[in-house]
């Protein structure tokens, strides 16, 4: 753990303000939920929840099989990170942070598609270097108790293809499908 070097007072609450510079290295926005856990050595250590990373074994093998139905890579994403990926190897993408074009996907709230004659494809994680250019891409947020908790990716770096209705149907589906396990 390393020091912040920046010294706050515990308010008749119990509340404790997190620094503007650490909230925003962090990425913690108003509203986000922490966990809150203690050390052995009587330190107090805040940590960013993540509904979907409760989930990270299931969404794995649900991202797994859908890969397995449509051949194309498959990815799952809190808010933060990515969490699960099956068609390509998980080291180029797992626990990556997601760019801020993805975060901006996710703000919109719908389920988009992104490639050839209709938009251009964005980086999914943050210094993505050429490794990352997709042919095309479908991003569906999901959507829990009003809240964005991440997406579903569906993408393709082979060229040539170009994502239908169907592919951004199989990404709402699955979006919704982890949306309701989040509720359960």
């Amino acid at each position: 753990m390393r020091a912040a070097g920046i010294v706050r007072r515990i308010d008749a609450l119990g509340r404790v303000v997190v620094p503007t510079e650490i909230r925003k290295n962090l990425r913690m926005r108003e509203g986000d939920p922490l966990e809150i856990f203690t050390d052995r050595a009587g330190g107090v250590i805040l940590k960013k929840y993540s509904p979907i990373g409760e989930l990270a074994n299931f969404a794995s093998e649900y991202s797994e099989s859908l890969q397995q139905t449509i051949g194309n890579i498959v990815l799952i994403c809190d808010r933060d990170n990515i969490i699960s990926v099956s068609g390509t190897p998980e080291k180029e993408y797992i626990e990556k942070k997601v760019s801020v074009d993805l975060e901006k996907v996710l703000e919109d709230r719908k389920a988009l598609t992104f490639g050839e004659g209709v938009r251009k494809t964005i980086p999914l994680f943050k210094d993505e270097g050429a490794e990352g250019k997709y042919s095309c891409q479908v991003i569906a947020p999901i959507l829990s108790g009003g809240d964005i908790n991440g997406a579903v990716i569906i993408a393709s770096k082979e060229q040539g293809i170009r994502f239908s209705e169907m592919e951004l149907k199989l990404a709402e589906t699955a979006a919704l499908f982890l949306a309701k396990q989040l509720e359960s």
